[in-house]
């Protein structure tokens, strides 16, 4: 997964805000993976910004 694709995604679609994504960031640094769960634990996202996420992430290529 492409970092940068997915903070892009955030940003432009979802409207999450860079603050935002720098503290999901600074939790999630040693799992990129996890920086959905950790946006949705910190309530920067709701359950269904969450699942537009990851069927974002699972639309991406490998």
């Amino acid at each position: 997964m492409v970092t940068a694709q997915l903070v892009n995604y955030l940003q432009r679609e979802l409207a999450i805000s860079n603050s935002a994504i720098a503290v999901a960031l600074r939790h999630a640094e040693q799992d990129i993976g996890q920086l959905p769960v950790v946006l949705w634990q910190y309530g920067l996202v709701t359950l269904e910004q969450l699942d537009l996420i990851f069927d974002w992430l699972e639309s991406q290529p490998t």
